[in-house]
């Protein structure tokens, strides 16, 4: 005999189902007949040329604005509904396409633009002479490669703490908020650079984030920003304190040329020598004999001894820099050895999987593989012995 259902049965079964064959899903198409109902919630569907999706969310989970015809991509789980409707209840969503992007970036950037989150008014300078900075960004980016170069060779003595997240796709705006909120809570960093190379306009799609917008707006450290190339301008650029064109930039506005300060120094201690030398040719006849005895005197006994320290002490302090650098970049080259040792891709290419889910017979589990991602049910467990275990 066939199992018989309730409604309310059968659609929990249907669900429960749904939820072990396809926990979350990520579809792309176009929005229609977009609407929020009572401020919270958001109502569309997902269309191509053949078929319709039904989609709901709240209206928080927008991170972007959202208009029939735009093309987008979506995160979300299937359901069916209590009146027997079948739905997608969406965790993410986000513009894609060069139309739909520029169209969701206007529409953010004049919203908050009304709210003054842009304001000159608001924006901060970075400190001249930085102790300590904090870096967001991937570390395996190239971007972030460039700065840290860029940094080593100009100036010594800064301490660069990092954050290291991803800089595009759906989720890393959350993973750039909690790094800002993680500065911002230890409060020992001087200012935040959000670092990211360039890449096209669905890679920077990100940075056009409202959540991470504001999140950026509402930093109590200065942020100063170097996304993509000079041309690309995101939300995130105009609520920063600086945006700098490059990472490179970043670097170069952070840190002052070491060779450029030497050469003002020199040139100040030339001006001091022609200055003295000037008053002395300026002295009347009458006192000239007494002030050249003076001026040889000072220069004798004063000024040649500094002449000779300052020159030690820049010396010095080369020496000391270019042993702080190896230092640091031995130090450097130590820890993305164990980073790239405990990176579970390298674990995966290597021919490991790993297991996720429910150790239990019956139960669904997800194997992940270097180039594959299977789920599977498990019929029978069985315990190895302890001499098994033995390599």
């Amino acid at each position: 005999m066939e199992n018989s259902f309730t409604p309310t049965e059968f659609i929990a079964v249907v669900n429960q189902t749904l939820e072990y064959a396809y926990s979350s899903v990520t579809i792309v198409g176009e929005v229609a007949s977009f609407k929020v109902n009572q401020g919270k919630w958001v109502f569309f569907d997902l269309k191509d040329e053949e078929s319709n999706i039904s989609c709901f969310m709240t209206l928080w989970t927008m991170r972007q604005p959202l208009e029939d015809g735009m093309k987008v991509i979506v995160k979300g789980v299937p359901k069916l509904t209590k009146w027997g409707k079948f739905s997608l209840t969406v965790s993410q969503v986000a513009p894609v396409g060069e139309g739909s992007l520029k169209k969701a970036y206007e529409m953010l950037k004049k919203k908050l633009s009304v709210e003054g989150l842009f304001d000159e008014s608001k924006k901060r300078d970075i400190p001249k002479y930085l102790d300590r900075v904090g870096v967001i960004s991937s570390t395996q980016a190239a971007g972030y490669a460039d700065f840290i170069k860029i940094i080593n060779a100009r100036w010594g003595g800064m301490k660069v703490v990092v954050a290291h997240t991803q800089v595009q796709g759906m989720d890393a705006p959350d993973q750039i908020i909690r790094a800002l909120n993680y500065f911002n809570e230890r409060g020992d960093v001087q200012a935040i650079a959000i670092l990211r190379g360039g890449g096209s306009k669905d890679d920077l799609a990100c940075f056009n984030d409202e959540q991470l917008t504001r999140a950026v707006a509402a930093s109590k450290i200065p942020v100063i920003t170097g996304i993509g190339h000079e041309v690309d301008e995101s939300l995130v650029d105009l609520a920063a304190d600086v945006r700098a064109s490059t990472p490179s930039n970043v670097a170069e506005m952070l840190t002052p040329d070491r060779k450029e300060e030497i050469w003002k120094v020199r040139q100040k201690m030339s001006r001091v020598g022609e200055e003295l030398m000037g008053e002395t040719q300026r002295a009347t006849d009458d006192n000239r004999e007494k002030i050249e005895k003076l001026s040889h005197g000072m220069l004798t006994r004063y000024i040649e001894p500094k002449l000779s320290e300052i020159q030690k002490n820049i010396s010095d302090v080369l020496v000391n820099i270019k042993r702080e650098f190896e230092l640091k970049d031995s130090y450097i080259k130590q820890k993305v050895k164990i980073l790239s040792a405990l990176n579970p891709e390298t674990v995966l290419k290597q021919g490991y999987a790993i297991l996720s889910g429910k150790m239990s017979p019956g139960s669904v589990v997800k194997i992940t593989t270097y180039d594959s991602e299977i789920t599977t049910l498990i019929q029978k467990i069985i315990k190895r012995r302890k001499d098994e275990q033995k390599w």
